[in-house]
C-alpha cells in the first residue's frame, strides 16, 4: 500500500513537472515571437461591396457613382470590406517562434479598417527563419467612409497607386497572440504593435 502510495505521488509530481516544463517552453516560444520582424509583402483582392478599389477610385476620389451596388450598401449601412494581407514574419532569435492563433487589428493611418482572428497555428525556425501568414480581412467599413475626410485619405492612397504615382502611409497592425496548453487558451495580456510604412503601389 506504502509502495502504491510513493509510486502515485512520484508519477503526480511528474506530471507537474512536465507540465511546468510545457508552460515555461510555450513561454519561450511566444516571446521569440514578440522579438520577431514583420513586413508586409503585399495586399490582394481589395475590394468594397464585392468591387474592385481600384475601379472606384480616380483622381477626385471614390467615385460611388460607378455601382448600384456600392450605393445600396451604403443604404443599408452595411458597406463589406474584403482584403488578403500578406505577411512576413522573421525569426532572429535562437528560439523557436511559434503560437497557435492571433487575433488582430489592422489600421490605416489610425483608422481602423478591420479586426479578427486567425485561427491557425504559426512556427517560425529560429537564426533567420521566415514563413508568410495570410491574413484574410472581412469587415464593414460603412462608418470609416461615411466620414468625408476619412474616405478622401483612402481614396486619395490608392488613386496615386492606380495612375503610377507612389504615396505612402503608415500601416499598423496589431497583433494578440495564443498559446494552448492542456486544453486551455493563454492569451497575450496586450498587442504586439507593428508600425509599417507601406505604398500605394503595393495595394493595388
Amino acid at each position: 500500500m506504502k509502495h502504491s502510495i510513493k509510486n502515485l505521488i512520484l508519477s503526480g509530481c511528474t506530471m507537474l513537472l512536465m507540465a511546468s516544463c510545457g508552460i515555461n517552453k510555450q513561454v519561450e516560444q511566444l516571446k521569440a515571437f514578440e522579438k520577431c520582424r514583420y513586413d508586409l509583402l503585399s495586399a490582394d483582392s481589395l475590394s468594397i461591396a464585392s468591387v474592385p478599389i481600384s475601379d472606384l477610385v480616380d483622381k477626385n476620389g471614390f467615385n460611388f457613382t460607378k455601382t448600384p451596388r456600392l450605393a445600396l450598401a451604403f443604404l443599408r449601412k452595411d458597406v463589406p470590406f474584403a482584403a488578403k494581407l500578406n505577411l512576413k514574419v522573421t525569426n532572429p532569435s535562437a528560439d523557436l517562434a511559434a503560437i497557435n492563433q492571433f487575433e488582430y487589428k489592422i489600421l490605416f493611418k489610425n483608422h481602423e479598417l478591420a479586426q479578427g482572428l486567425v485561427d491557425q497555428q504559426i512556427a517560425v525556425q529560429p537564426a533567420g527563419g521566415e514563413t508568410t501568414v495570410p491574413i484574410k480581412i472581412n469587415s464593414n467599413v460603412y462608418e470609416l467612409l461615411s466620414d468625408t475626410k476619412t474616405a478622401q485619405d483612402i481614396a486619395d492612397f490608392f488613386a496615386a497607386g492606380k495612375s503610377g504615382k507612389e504615396k505612402k502611409g503608415i500601416m499598423t497592425i496589431k497583433i494578440k497572440p495564443t498559446i494552448g496548453l492542456g486544453g486551455k487558451k493563454i492569451t497575450y495580456p496586450g498587442y504586439i504593435t507593428i508600425d509599417k510604412e507601406v505604398s500605394s503601389k503595393i495595394l493595388l
